[in-house]
């Protein structure tokens, strides 16, 4: 991959290209990408942990909540995930279904790398009600819960820098058969676009990720969305959190065997590249877009406000290793304040349904 990259920058006419580009390529390249290569990313054997890996538990909470919500706003019972990853969140919520409700559920998995698609063929048995897409046009339009876990900040995003109240927009490179960080003059008028409608400013010395993707994104999903529920649940800042001085550097990295690794022009196409998500503007675009926001709740306490809790066995069970005891130290992970949990948001937006 590293070569792939050295050549494919080598071929501009600049000679170089936006950090945007380089995330692209390192995760999405078809047959180079971090994400469409066949080796295991998520787990103990990967780079990194996900919390419906953590135990089945919260992909079995979230499907309780979505059987509350669907009749409540009287919904049908149809869900898209999309990114499903290795498909054991989609497993815990149809198992989950199957105990809570006689009623038939539409499922479906927006997935586009085909080593993920894979494994969740692995996982679960497809049907016409239960199936793998490729593109919105193949559901659309869409009436139910559209759900994503960590799929907007795994987006690419470009990276811009407040030098002496002058805006520049950080670059990728080759420099001495190696990639680089070259510095120039800001001039994308989608950058200055977002800047402005987000209203985020730059401190002197602070670097900070323009998500431009997350917009399309959420353009695609409303369009494909004709009423219901939107759950995205991620990590990110709001524009006042990205303004504290912890965050002038940015919040890019990635992750390779579970280590964090600050410069992500490192290992191109064999570790994950991620950054904390804009909420202020996920919200905003949303609204642009007809999505109307409901809440935003740390998961913690979205898990807790959904039940999680009345998963817990109550009776002691010495054996640590037994099914009830992994189970219950599963619950705990997921709502202690020392747990994961505290660092990702839920996101709760709709469309052409009011708040009740």
């Amino acid at each position: 991959m590293l070569n792939f990259i050295i050549d494919y920058i080598e071929n501009t006419p600049q000679k170089m290209i936006s950090y945007a580009d380089y995330i692209q390529q390192a995760l999405y390249h078809s047959e180079y990408g971090y994400y469409m290569k066949e080796t295991e990313k998520i787990g103990p054997g990967g780079d990194f942990i996900t919390s419906s890996n953590v135990s089945d538990i919260y992909g079995r909470t979230i499907s309780k909540w979505f059987q509350r919500m669907a009749g409540k706003y009287k919904l049908p019972f149809h869900v898209c995930e999309i990114g499903g990853g290795n498909g054991r969140f989609a497993k815990a919520f149809l198992d989950e279904w199957k105990l809570i409700s006689d009623e038939e559920i539409h499922y479906y998995i927006f997935e586009t790398s085909p080593y993920h698609r894979k494994l969740q063929q692995e996982q679960i048995v497809f049907s016409e009600q239960i199936r793998q897409i490729d593109s919105w046009n193949e559901i659309t339009p869409f009436c139910g819960l559209i759900f994503s876990n960590e799929l907007f900040d795994a987006l690419p995003v470009h990276v811009v820098e407040n030098r002496n109240d002058q805006l520049y927009e950080i670059m990728v490179t080759v420099k001495e058969g190696k990639l680089a960080e070259n510095t120039v003059p800001l001039t994308n008028r989608e950058i200055f676009l977002f800047l402005e409608e987000s209203g985020l400013s730059l401190s002197n010395g602070q670097r900070i990720e323009i998500p431009l993707q997350m917009e399309q994104m959420i353009k695609s999903l409303s369009a494909a969305l004709s009423q219901g529920l939107v759950l995205t649940a991620d990590y990110g800042y709001t524009n006042e959190e990205w303004q504290e001085p912890m965050r002038r550097d940015g919040s890019l990295r990635g992750y390779y065997k579970h280590s964090l690794i600050n410069d992500v022009l490192e290992h191109p196409g064999e570790m994950d590249i991620t950054s904390h998500i804009h909420f202020d503007s996920l919200i905003r675009m949303g609204e642009k877009e007809g999505l109307d926001f409901h809440y935003k709740m740390r998961q913690d306490e979205f898990l807790l406000s959904a039940g999680i809790l009345q998963e817990l066995e109550d009776h002691y069970d010495p054996n640590p290793f037994s099914p009830i005891s992994k189970r219950n130290r599963a619950i705990r992970s997921l709502i202690m304040s020392s747990g994961m949990s505290t660092a990702f948001h839920l996101v709760l937006q709709a469309k052409n349904i009011g708040k009740k």
